[in-house]
C-alpha cells in the first residue's frame, strides 16, 4: 500500500481509502441492502479484506443510511488500532444543520464506531450557500463548536466535504480553521484541478497546508454510463485507469472509493501499487506538440 501524510494533521494515511456511503445507503449506484444478511456479510468481507490490503483511512458519516455506516464499521473494526503499521485513521461527519446539537451528533457516531475519539470530524455538505458558509463561520458558528470538540480531545482534526467548488469552499480554505477539505474529483469532475492555468480549490488547499481527500474517484458510475451510451459494444474495463487518474493528482493525498466486496478491494488496492500506471496529468492538458 501506498501512504502519504495528510496535510498539516500529520497522520500517516493510504493513497486509497475505504469509502462508506456504499456501505450504508441502500440501492446506492448498485442493488443493496445493508440489512441484509448477505450483503452486510459481504461488507465484513470487503472491510476485513481493507485492512489486509493496509488501508488505513475509513470515512463514514450519521447520513450515510441513518448510522447504518457508522453502525457497520464500529463493528467491524471494534478493537482495530491500526493497518499497514500505522494507525487506523476513522473519519466521519456531522451535518451544517447541527449547530448547537453537534456535541449530541458526535457522542452518537462516538456509540455506533465503538471509539471513544474520533480521527477527523468533517461538515458534512454537498453544495454551500453564501449564507450557510456565514453561519458556518460566524463567532459562535459551527467551525468554533468543532474547534471546541477539537480541544476537549473527542476529535483530533476538523474539515469539511463539498460537492461543489463555489465561494463557500474557497472561504472555508481561506478561514484557517480547517485541517482537510473533502472534494468532488475525477476525471469527469476536474473543477477542483485546471494544471495548465494553473487554478482550482486543490490547490488552494495545498497552499494552506490542509490535507486533501477527495470522493467519487471512479466518477459513481457517469463515466461508465456514458461509455455505455456512445458504444454499447464496449467491453473495456475503464476503472483502472479512472482510478489512477485521481491518484496520479499530485495534490490527493487520499482517493476514497466504495467497496462492497473483497474481491473490488483487493483489485483497487492492486490498482494503488501498479505506480506504472500513473500519468503527468501536465503533459495530459498540453496543447502543443
Amino acid at each position: 500500500m501506498e501512504y502519504t501524510t495528510l496535510g498539516k494533521t500529520g497522520a500517516t494515511v493510504s493513497r486509497i481509502g475505504y469509502g462508506g456511503a456504499a456501505a450504508g445507503l441502500k440501492n446506492y449506484l448498485h442493488t443493496f441492502d445493508p440489512t441484509d444478511g448477505d450483503d452486510r456479510k459481504h461488507l465484513f468481507e470487503s472491510i476485513e479484506a481493507a485492512l489486509q490490503g493496509g488501508i488505513n483511512y475509513f470515512d463514514t458519516a450519521p447520513g450515510y443510511g441513518n448510522g447504518e455506516s457508522e453502525e457497520i464499521l464500529g463493528s467491524a473494526l471494534q478493537g482495530v488500532t491500526e493497518s499497514g503499521s500505522y494507525p487506523l485513521f476513522i473519519a466521519t461527519k456531522a451535518n451544517y444543520k447541527t449547530r448547537g446539537k453537534l456535541r449530541e451528533s458526535v457522542e452518537l457516531s462516538l456509540t455506533r464506531l465503538r471509539r471513544d475519539r474520533i480521527q477527523l470530524l468533517q461538515i458534512h455538505g454537498d453544495s454551500y450557500t453564501a449564507e450557510q458558509a456565514d453561519n458556518i463561520l460566524m463567532d459562535g458558528g459551527m467551525a468554533e463548536e468543532m474547534l471546541q470538540l477539537k480541544q476537549e480531545g473527542l476529535v483530533e482534526h476538523i474539515g469539511f466535504s463539498s460537492e461543489d467548488n463555489n465561494d463557500s469552499v474557497y472561504r472555508f480554505i481561506r478561514s484557517g480553521m480547517f485541517d482537510m477539505m473533502q472534494i468532488c474529483y475525477n476525471f469527469i469532475f476536474q473543477h477542483g484541478y485546471e494544471p495548465s492555468r494553473p487554478f482550482g480549490s486543490l490547490l488552494e488547499a495545498d497552499k494552506a497546508g490542509m490535507g486533501i481527500v477527495t470522493m467519487r474517484t471512479p466518477t459513481s458510475g457517469t463515466f461508465q454510463r456514458w461509455i455505455q451510451t456512445v458504444n454499447p459494444e464496449n467491453t473495456f474495463d475503464y476503472t483502472p485507469a479512472l482510478i489512477q487518474f485521481v491518484l496520479s493528482n499530485p495534490y490527493v493525498d487520499v482517493a476514497l472509493m466504495g467497496m462492497r466486496d473483497k474481491s473490488i478491494v483487493q483489485k483497487n488496492i492492486a490498482i494503488c501499487e501498479d505506480k506504472a500506471g500513473r500519468i503527468s496529468l501536465e503533459a495530459l492538458h498540453e496543447r502543443y506538440v
